[in-house]
């Protein structure tokens, strides 16, 4: 009998726990995502993460680690056993698929060649070609754009391609078919995990990135518990930026959102409208706005967002319902870096069929996640990842 009819997994994108052991390979010793940022703030106000057991996992000033007996749910941490620190990495770890290497990145720019072949197939040139952040860029290079017409082309220390263009000068529409060439061409000895549009508006000095964002994902390499749900009959519900992560596949319903507040909106209209399967939700504002930003203040209050939604959540569990709450990576507002992190991350799990009071202790993969959806949902799985579902799970 399938215990489960529906999983509710919601990754707060970025919120890190802690270094892993080897985060001395990719500069990121003392990285501590919520951590830091808790002490950066003077404390944060987390107390129904709290009650899940977050204050277990991590030194966070003002969520204190309780007694395994007041835990209203089940916690405990998932370390990175694949290669790389960013979104693609993560989310596809998480269902199931291990990158032995990361994808390979561009910190001098992109190939002459390459730039060349995008420029001839949109028809026009290019401004850019650099390592930059995104708001600076825009700043730097917006002048230039309004005047000539030209997309801004850059990247960063993760595996992206990104376009930023100004929506009076290049409507999104068009943008986003600049990413689809873009996209077709960043393959094979040009491989980019993500190719992004960046539309923005306003004027120099005073512009501003829009929410029209999106984003085009490399497939996954092998098969991932979305494509394995939805090929058992059951819905797969992406909130956010899901579907654009895996490439459309194993979706059967996309919904993008236009920011946290959205997609927690977004998450309870679909708990109310799906029956089974998988709802797999993204909060991306952590990351994008406030950790690449080194915005410990920003990231602060987004935590504290979330923890006084996260009641309307367990009130609307079902019965036969299992919510997870994980994260992606780590990206620490309060290093010199605005790059990810390579950290641990949380997985906090509750539901009236989940025992209260078991700390799962740190985890070999993010994939035993998805292995635990998996056997939750009665799916095969074929992917990577141990099931920890027998230890969280009642037997009344």
């Amino acid at each position: 009998m399938t215990a489960f009819s529906r999983v509710i997994l919601i990754v707060l994108d970025s919120v890190g726990i802690g270094a892993l052991p080897d985060a001395h390979l990719y500069m990121d010793e003392g990285s501590d995502t919520l951590g830091n940022t808790s002490r950066a703030v003077g404390g944060l106000a987390l107390p129904n993460l709290g009650r899940l057991g977050l204050g277990r996992l991590d030194d966070v000033l003002g969520v204190p680690p309780l007694p395994l007996a007041e835990l209203k749910g089940a916690c405990g941490r998932l370390a990175m056993a694949g290669a790389g620190k960013d979104t693609i990495a993560g989310h596809w770890e998480l269902a199931g698929v291990v990158l032995e290497r990361p994808i390979h990145t561009y910190p001098n720019g992109f190939p002459a060649e390459l730039i060349a072949a995008f420029e001839r197939e949109i028809g026009r040139g290019t401004l850019g070609n650099v390592a930059a952040s995104g708001t600076e860029i825009i700043e730097r290079l917006g002048r230039e754009h309004l005047a000539t017409g030209r997309p801004i082309v850059y990247t960063s220390a993760d595996s992206v391609f990104q376009i930023a263009a100004h929506e009076e000068i290049i409507p999104v529409e068009e943008l986003y078919r600049m990413c689809e060439v873009a996209r077709r061409l960043c393959v094979g000895d040009y491989a980019v995990g993500r190719i992004i549009a960046r539309p923005f508006v306003g004027a120099p000095g005073a512009f501003r990135r829009t929410d029209r964002r999106r984003d085009y994902a490399l497939e996954p390499p092998g098969t991932t518990l979305l494509d394995e749900v939805s090929g058992a009959g059951l819905p797969v519900v992406g909130v956010g930026k899901i579907s654009d992560i895996y490439a459309g596949r194993g979706v059967t319903l996309a919904i993008h959102t236009h920011d946290n507040a959205d997609g927690i909106r977004q998450t309870l209209a679909a708990m109310a409208d799906t029956e089974r399967g998988l709802i797999f939700t993204n909060l991306v504002d952590f990351d994008m706005l406030y950790g690449h930003r080194n915005d410990p203040a920003g990231y602060a209050a987004a935590l504290m967002e979330f923890d006084r939604a996260l009641p309307q959540f367990c009130e609307r569990l079902r019965e036969d319902d299992l919510l997870i709450i994980t994260a992606d990576h780590g990206c620490d507002p309060t290093t010199p870096s605005t790059d990810h992190s390579r950290e641990y991350v949380p997985v906090l799990l509750t539901g009236r069929r989940i025992k209260a009071g078991v700390d799962l202790g740190t985890r070999g993969s993010l994939a035993d996640c998805g292995a635990t959806i998996a056997e939750a949902l009665d799916i095969a799985h074929r992917g990577a990842g141990r099931s920890f579902l027998s230890d969280v799970l009642r037997g009344d």
